[in-house]
């Protein structure tokens, strides 16, 4: 497998991220290194909350939420998803797979020896990251899902067919398709950061990538690991919140699917935000800080 890795002065002069990176180093199914890299804030004794970012966004999609988070006395860790942000970025479309994904963050999550973990995750890193709570339900004290799921080829929308169909055959990410995930206009330096991580075409194999994975139709690979994580988490009985984004087109209704079947959920004071789009914690971060630090009050 071959890799690159974005240089490290695509990430100088970033506004509003002053985060130095961590780096972890797993393996990958051919025996190739992968780097993984987080951000994080807060006491290194600290329990752990875990941000898990989506498509095509990093880490610093989570930048308004940290230092808030990091206030409450927690170790708030941010990583960067393969093929995304700081974190290597395998050359070809055909090494990402789901369960490569999944794969590459069970033991980068291993290899930090996350415990007493709380989870915050949107799109993708909330499918990575259900995933990671069905495999090491031991890890996590509590989740909390924004505008994301795990579907199981039996549902979709017009959207989602459209983007699937669309990135069946590109090369690279239309980031045309970016900003309108954003219910609120960004600044020109923001969305500059933003793609910060991919200075040409050739590193954009991974977010290229990530639309062909979502399992809306049921011969897509990512089916059967899908269904076995949700029989996972039809045990899990830690808390469990869903804030979702009321102008989100991406995963409209998988909350409700989450509440119904995740044991954890019942009697969670669950919440769409009817002025947040697909990005949530670019468009409504303090909405989002405030009710995760009360959940944070809720014992497992």
């Amino acid at each position: 497998m071959h890799i690159l890795r974005t240089p490290d002065s695509q990430f100088e002069g970033l506004t509003d991220w002053p985060y130095a990176p961590h780096y972890t180093t797993i393996t990958a199914h051919d025996g190739t290194p992968i780097r993984i890299a987080h951000a994080e804030l807060g006491p290194a004794n600290g329990e752990p909350i875990l941000l898990m970012h989506g498509n095509p966004s990093w880490s610093y999609l989570h930048r308004h939420m940290m230092a808030p988070l990091a206030a409450t006395g927690r170790r708030v860790i941010a990583v960067d998803l393969v093929g995304h942000g700081r974190t290597d970025k395998p050359a070809s479309k055909d090494d990402y797979t789901l369960a490569r994904h999944v794969d590459w963050m069970g033991q980068w999550l291993v290899a930090m020896d996350l415990q007493h973990t709380t989870l915050y995750c949107q799109d993708w890193g909330g499918t990575i990251g259900l995933h990671l709570v069905a495999n090491f339900p031991e890890r996590f004290d509590r989740v909390v899902v924004s505008n994301s799921g795990m579907p199981l080829g039996d549902r979709s929308n017009w959207f989602l067919k459209l983007w699937t169909n669309l990135m069946g055959r590109a090369t690279r990410f239309p980031w045309f398709m970016f900003k309108p995930g954003f219910a609120k206009p960004i600044s020109a330096a923001t969305y500059r950061a933003y793609r910060a991580p991919y200075p040409t075409p050739a590193y954009e194999k991974g977010p290229a990538k990530f639309p062909v994975l979502i399992a809306i139709t049921p011969d897509n690979p990512g089916v059967s690991l899908n269904r076995d994580a949700w029989a996972k988490l039809k045990t899990f009985d830690k808390p469990f919140l869903t804030l979702f984004g009321g102008k989100d087109i991406v995963a409209r209704g998988a909350d409700r699917r989450m509440q119904r079947h995740i044991p954890g959920a019942a009697g969670q004071a669950h919440e769409v935000m009817p002025t947040a789009a697909h990005f949530i914690q670019e468009d409504e971060p303090q909405w989002l800080v405030e009710r995760i630090v009360r959940f944070l009050q809720v014992r497992p």
